[in-house]
């Protein structure tokens, strides 16, 4: 999806970009493009996001959400497996997507309060395609800014996602186990 493609959109912060969330994105953003735009191999692309995937994403945090009321039905050692996994399944399907982007540019937007977090929504620009209006929600819970949503389409990530897990649980006996081996 669109919005799972642009949670790659992630780069180291400078410590004046730690509590300006706008400052925060348009780093971001802008090193993510340089890289997808570059020509260099996929393979060397990868390798330069994945660093800045782990280190701006909230990975554990938006798993935990993810798998709702279960979370708290799992076992530690079914939470430790599952966001382990979890984490190799977000990174693996941002950097996979990334190759679709080539050529994209984006703009900042208006930045809104989201309860705790900031919302800071951007204007993605890719050829032959009309704009796409993604919200990137930043926490700082950790002290740091870390994205933790991204609203693309008028659809929370986390909460689709979210949704999907659920039920894929309670569709299955009701055991993470499941979600697990899946």
């Amino acid at each position: 999806s669109l919005a799972l493609a642009c949670a790659g959109l992630l780069v180291s912060m400078p410590a004046r970009a730690a509590h300006d969330p706008k400052a925060f994105v348009q780093t971001f953003g802008t090193t993510l493009v340089n890289i997808v735009n570059s020509p260099i191999p996929m393979d060397e692309k990868k390798v330069k996001i994945l660093p800045l995937v782990q280190q701006n994403v909230d990975i554990d945090a938006i798993g935990r959400y993810c798998m709702g009321r279960y979370w708290k039905l799992a076992t530690p050692e079914q939470r430790q497996t599952y966001l382990s996994l979890f984490h190799d399944v977000l990174v693996n399907t941002i950097i996979d997507k990334l190759g679709a982007y080539r050529g994209v540019t984006f703009t900042l937007g208006a930045v809104t309060k989201e309860g705790d977090e900031d919302g800071v929504q951007t204007t993605l620009m890719l050829p032959q395609q009309p704009p796409a209006d993604v919200k990137w929600i930043i926490s700082y819970a950790g002290g740091a800014p870390k994205v933790v949503d991204m609203i693309g389409q008028g659809a929370s990530l986390r909460l689709t996602q979210r949704g999907e897990y659920e039920g894929f649980v309670g569709s299955n006996g009701g055991d993470v186990a499941n979600l697990i081996k899946a």
